[in-house]
C-alpha cells in the first residue's frame, strides 16, 4: 500500500519531501505541499504509526522546541536502490580472489557503460543542459536527484544513494558514480559530500569552464 502512496498521494508527498529535505517541521511541510497544518499532521500520524518516519524535538529560534520529522531506515527503504545481495556477494568474491585492483577495474568499466547509456539519450552539448537531462533520467529511474546552476559551476546532488549498501562495504562504488557523471558531462567532477560520511545526499561539483 505504501509503495502506491509514493505515487501522487499526500503520504507519498510527505515521504518524498522528507527524503529530499532530510528533515522538516509541520510548517515547512505545510508550505511545501500547500495544504493545512491539520492535513499534514494527519499524514504524519499515519506514517509515524507505521514506522516510516520519526519525530524529535529541536530548538529552532525562540519559543518552545519544534517537532522535526525525518525518515526512518524503514522509510528510506521505500525508495529504489540499485543493489542486491547477489551483487554485493559477487563483488566480495572478486575482492577476495582477485584483489581490490580487479574490483576497481570492473567498476570503472561499469561506470563507463552506464555513462554511454545515458549519453545516448542526451542530445545537448551544453554542460548545464546535459546536467539537467541527466538529472531527469536519474529521477525517471527512481534516483532522486537535482541540479543547481551557480556562477562558479554546476552542483549536482543525489538524495537517494543508488548503491548505499554496496558502498558501505566497497567505497569504490562512490568513485564509480563520480566517474559516470564525469563521462556524461565530459569534464572533471568533484565529490563534495557523501551520504556515507553522514551528509544528506551525495553532492558533486562541476567547475565552470
Amino acid at each position: 500500500m505504501i509503495q502506491k502512496q509514493l505515487s501522487g498521494s499526500p503520504a507519498g508527498e510527505v515521504l518524498t519531501l522528507l527524503q529530499r529535505k532530510g528533515a522538516a517541521t509541520v510548517k515547512e511541510l505545510e508550505e511545501a505541499m500547500d495544504v493545512t497544518a491539520t492535513a499534514v499532521r494527519q499524514q504524519l500520524m499515519v506514517l509515524l504509526a507505521e514506522g516510516f518516519i520519526e519525530q524529535r524535538a529541536e530548538n529552532i529560534g525562540r519559543g518552545r522546541p519544534k517537532h522535526v520529522y525525518s525518515l526512518t531506515a524503514k522509510g528510506r527503504a521505500l525508495f529504489p536502490h540499485h543493489y542486491d545481495e547477489f551483487t554485493n556477494s559477487l563483488l566480495r568474491e572478486i575482492l577476495l580472489v582477485e584483489g581490490p585492483g580487479k574490483v576497481e577495474e570492473l567498476l570503472a568499466r561499469m561506470s563507463k557503460r552506464m555513462a554511454e547509456q545515458y549519453s545516448k539519450q542526451i542530445a545537448s552539448r551544453l554542460p548545464h543542459e546535459r546536467a539537467v537531462a541527466l538529472t531527469e533520467l536519474l529521477n525517471a529511474k527512481g534516483i532522486m536527484a537535482e541540479v543547481r546552476i551557480e556562477p562558479d559551476g554546476i552542483v549536482f546532488r543525489e538524495y537517494t544513494c543508488p548503491y548505499y549498501e554496496l558502498a558501505r562495504e566497497h567505497r569504490a562504488i562512490c568513485d564509480m558514480e563520480q566517474d559516470m557523471i564525469e563521462h556524461v558531462m565530459n569534464q572533471p567532477v568533484e565529490l563534495v559530500s557523501c551520504t556515507l560520511d553522514g551528509h544528506h545526499g551525495c553532492q558533486f561539483k562541476i567547475e565552470a569552464k
